[in-house]
């Protein structure tokens, strides 16, 4: 048996190893054409593939699980540590809380997380930033006004029938060139609702069991994007712009409630990018259907708490720039760059880099 001052020193140098893993992994630059082809057309389709099916089992959110039993955990040693000089309990709970979070980070880093260092959509699809200007955005913004008032009847009469939204978001992956494709996750409740409601939060992946969780109170027309948006992350696209777009290929090639989903998130998305003139003329063109849907979706957010929002979005708009993802939370509107610089077939399949086709 080793004496303790060994086994003390063992154990502080695999602490300060695995903390110095933690920050290579985190500044080291590794080529993203070596992360897209290694680990997100790799080992992490393979890990997802299998996991994702394996969470699915399980009705409820197994991230509640993992905070219960984290909480737990601090709890019984904070009951250990009783009577401790305070000097030595801050000493001690620095250190393991340095050491929890650097296996945390690494294991965030393996599952899924390295995904935010792949090689971006806009090098791998036909992409021309030249396309996207203020007339074309118009034009578009104006094409969704089109696509929703035409389909708002039978998207609310809409049964379900007819192209399923797993079989869309295969579709999708197939058009964005993905060979193998990513499992679809059973929409998840969490004890952490009242949260996701106070926050105006609509969905969330858990990237260390790789299932979905999405917020109760979302509307029925919000639901096939929100749920389709999750998925494009199961799919491995970690950046916020890259999932909706993947979201919205996913809903317009579904059934009709989808395919308004769709257009409506892209609405929404050109909306806001949209000076107040043209926001004005566009919102004119609504039929009362679709205003009355946005009115709702409106009203759901506004029900949210506005400290506890504000402070949801700068902790999350941190977490996406640590990430190296530098737009931080205003990564989601640049999905109006993508559908705008990216030139698709006919159907609304995105050419990919060196391909051929004409545009729809």
């Amino acid at each position: 048996m080793l004496p303790r001052r060994v086994e003390l020193t063992r154990k502080g140098l695999i602490r300060v190893a695995i903390i110095a893993i933690a920050v290579a992994a985190a500044i080291l630059p590794i080529p993203d054409g070596f992360i897209e082809r290694w680990y997100s057309n790799g080992v992490y389709p393979a890990i997802q593939t299998r996991l994702t099916p394996l969470t699915n089992l399980v009705p409820l959110a197994l991230l509640d699980f993992a905070v219960a039993i984290v909480l737990v955990g601090f709890v019984r040693r904070a009951r250990r540590l009783r009577g401790a000089r305070p000097a030595t309990l801050i000493r001690g709970a620095l250190g393991r809380l340095t050491v929890f979070g650097a296996v945390l980070y690494l294991v965030f880093l393996a599952l899924w997380g390295l995904n935010y260092r792949r090689t971006p959509l806009t090098r791998k699809l036909a992409f021309d930033s030249s396309r996207v200007t203020g007339a074309s955005a118009v034009v578009l913004a104006n094409e969704a006004v089109s696509r929703v008032n035409t389909s708002y009847a039978a998207a609310h009469a809409s049964t379900g029938a007819g192209v399923t939204l797993e079989e869309a978001f295969a579709e999708a992956q197939r058009a964005l060139g993905q060979r193998r494709l990513a499992a679809a996750g059973v929409p998840k409740r969490s004890l952490l609702t009242l949260y996701f409601r106070w926050a105006a939060i609509d969905g969330m992946t858990n990237p260390f069991f790789l299932e979905i969780i999405v917020n109760p109170d979302v509307l029925p027309i919000e639901r096939p994007f929100v749920v389709a948006h999750e998925w494009g992350h199961l799919a491995g696209y970690a950046d916020e712009s890259e999932a909706n777009f993947i979201a919205w290929l996913t809903c317009i090639r579904g059934d009709d409630g989808a395919r308004y989903s769709g257009w409506l998130a892209l609405y929404e998305h050109l909306f806001a990018a949209l000076p107040r003139e043209d926001r004005v003329a566009l919102f004119a063109r609504l039929d009362p259907g679709p205003r009355s849907d946005l009115a709702a979706i409106d009203a759901r957010y506004r029900r949210s708490t506005p400290a506890v929002r504000q402070a949801a979005r700068h902790v999350y708009d941190s977490y996406l720039r640590a990430n190296r993802v530098p737009e931080g939370i205003a990564s989601y509107d640049l999905v109006v760059r993508l559908v705008l610089g990216t030139t698709f077939d006919n159907g609304w399949v995105p050419r990919l880099r060196g391909g051929t086709g004409t545009s729809p």
